[in-house]
């Protein structure tokens, strides 16, 4: 009686399993029948760059409509497209009025606009397919997250150049101001929308992070070899002493070397020569530094793979090595001789008063203690370091990121040599830069997000106003001001598509003049302040770990004004020969 009991409980379930389990009708497995339209199209500025994370709204006969197999709106992707499908009832079209519409923070949105329905056909199951498709163009907008991001970049700087807290400090407060502002007002207006964390995390240039990682660890490798202090002891045996002779030396080698490596490896291997050769000469490293940082801008300016911003134009415009070694290396020379005697004028006094007292006893005993104290290691060091600067000139070739080349060479250096990465890491790598250059990096993303830097490019094109005379000035000066204050590389790729168009409707200009303007502004303007360039912060950094503190103010005493006579040269040169 039991069993049976069971066997009765037990149908229903066997029952429901085998509805369950059992194969479905053919018209519960057949899709829904209607209309179905698919709509595409591209989101652009008014220079035709795609626009990522747009929302795009399609609407007909005036309402919303979802996409099929969607949840939410459509967002363009990276490049700017978008492309969706929808189910709607049959018979809907072609006569429903359909229409799309757009928008993001910090841009104008896109009211209804109608679009062209077209036919496509039927599908396997009998349903009328249609497509559309329709471009959109968006206008910037001021919104109060345009005044909140451009208010806080003035305050880090504010910040930073009055020292009232350690840039590093300062740059990572600001850019987790922005974010908190992102995700509080923002959530709630979106016109507070500031850049979202995502797109933060992707403004941090690693290729920049990287490449002074690597090259650290190089320099602390060295170190341990004597080479620098060997060096100095070269450097200052070719001076025979001279003082003003050996600034002017050391300007020349670093701006050369620029040209072939970046500037900011140049001074990763020169900071720790020139301040054993100052220890030695009893003078402030300082009146040493900054002409070479100086100098290595410069330098760096002249090729295609000296200053980031060059490899910027140079892969955008297609231009080579040659053409920039022959149409900016006249005005790079006639700058750095401008500089070198600016400086030799500007350090008299803390030149005068190195102690150099019998020269060549000094330079025996430079000879006696500075010796390489471990040949195997440099030699090692010498080698990797050849072969990494290799690996930047074919950087062309290969398309590899300097950042790349630099970390196979330090990680094999590290490898082969046995020294202690840990080590390397705790005592070698200057943290308090690289995390001062993630701050900064986010908080002019959110000036670019928000529109400061495209409103300083429209600026520059709707002056010019075709005339090419007007538009070499105002691309060279704009570019140098600008770069003074806000990093060079996003203010580069800004301009890159305004360069381009106004190379197509300005007579004259398709000689690529602009092109030069644009790198000689962005990379000369660097100079003017601490943070210009990568090379100026790198320098300050170093120069404070071993005890020697450059203010924000100091710096900018010392390089604005030669910044201004190199750009002002950089113009005559540009107007007589173009």
């Amino acid at each position: 009686m039991r069993k049976q009991l069971v066997a009765l409980l037990n149908i229903p379930i066997l029952l429901f399993l085998a509805g369950f389990l059992a194969p479905s009708p053919t018209w519960a497995a057949s899709p829904p029948s209607g209309d179905r339209l698919a709509v595409s199209g591209l989101v652009t500025n008014p220079m035709g760059k795609g626009l990522k994370e747009v929302g795009v709204e399609v609407l007909v006969n005036g309402r919303h409509v979802k996409p099929a197999g969607k949840e939410g709106e459509i967002v363009t992707g990276k490049p700017g497209g978008y492309v969706a499908d929808f189910l709607l009832p049959a018979g809907t079209l072609p006569n429903a009025r359909v229409e799309v519409k757009a928008a993001k923070p910090s841009w104008k949105p896109v009211p209804p606009t109608a679009i062209k329905v077209v036919a496509a056909g039927t599908d396997a199951q009998g349903n009328r397919l249609f497509q559309a498709s329709q471009n959109l163009t968006m206008q910037r907008t001021i919104t109060p997250a345009f005044w909140i991001a451009t208010i806080v970049l003035l305050l880090v700087y504010l910040l930073i150049s009055l020292e009232w807290m350690h840039r590093t400090l300062a740059a990572f407060l600001g850019a987790a101001f922005i974010l908190f502002v992102t995700y509080t007002l923002g959530t709630f207006d979106k016109s507070f929308f500031i850049i979202s964390f995502e797109d933060a995390m992707h403004s941090i240039d690693l290729n920049v992070v990287f490449l002074l990682m690597g090259m650290m660890i190089f320099v602390g490798v060295l170190k341990k070899t004597g080479m620098f202090q060997f060096m100095a002891y070269k450097a200052y045996a070719w001076a025979r002493g001279n003082i003003f002779v050996l600034s002017f030396v050391l300007q020349v080698i670093t701006a050369v070397t620029s040209a072939f490596l970046d500037n900011v490896t140049t001074m990763l291997l020169m900071i720790p020569v020139t301040i054993e050769i100052a220890v030695t000469l009893k003078i402030n490293p300082i009146a040493l530094l900054i002409p070479e940082v100086f100098a290595s801008n410069v330098g760096g300016t002249a090729t295609l793979i000296g200053d980031p911003p060059n490899i910027l134009i140079g892969s955008y415009a297609n231009l080579t090595f040659g053409q920039f070694v022959q149409n900016l290396t006249i005005a790079c020379v006639a700058c750095l001789a401008m500089s070198g005697f600016w400086y030799l004028w500007w350090y008299k006094k803390d030149y005068q008063q190195a102690e150099v007292k019998d020269v060549a006893r000094t330079i025996e005993y430079l000879r006696e203690e500075y010796r390489i104290t471990n040949k195997k290691l440099a030699i090692q060091g010498l080698c990797l370091l050849g072969f990494t600067i290799l690996l930047f000139g074919l950087h062309g070739l290969f398309h590899m990121e300097v950042s790349v080349a630099a970390l196979i060479g330090a990680m094999l250096l590290l490898a082969i040599s046995k020294v202690d990465i840990v080590e390397m890491l705790e005592h070698e790598v200057e943290w308090p830069t690289l995390v001062f250059f993630i701050g900064l990096f986010m908080v002019i993303a959110g000036a670019e997000e928000t529109g400061l830097i495209q409103m300083i490019a429209n600026w520059v094109k709707d002056v010019s106003r075709g005339n090419l005379t007007v538009a070499i000035i105002l691309v060279l000066w704009v570019s140098a001001i600008a770069s003074a204050f806000i990093d060079n590389i996003p203010f580069t790729a800004t301009m890159l598509p305004i360069i381009a168009f106004l190379n197509q409707t300005i007579p004259g200009a398709e000689s690529g003049v602009l092109w030069w303007s644009l790198a000689l502004g962005a990379c000369l303007g660097g100079n003017g302040t601490m943070i210009g360039a990568s090379a100026n912060v790198v320098t300050v950094g170093l120069a404070e770990k071993s005890g020697y503190h450059i203010s924000f103010l100091a710096y900018m005493r010392a390089c604005w004004w030669p910044m201004i006579i190199t750009v002002t040269i950089s113009m005559v040169y540009l107007l007589i020969a173009f």
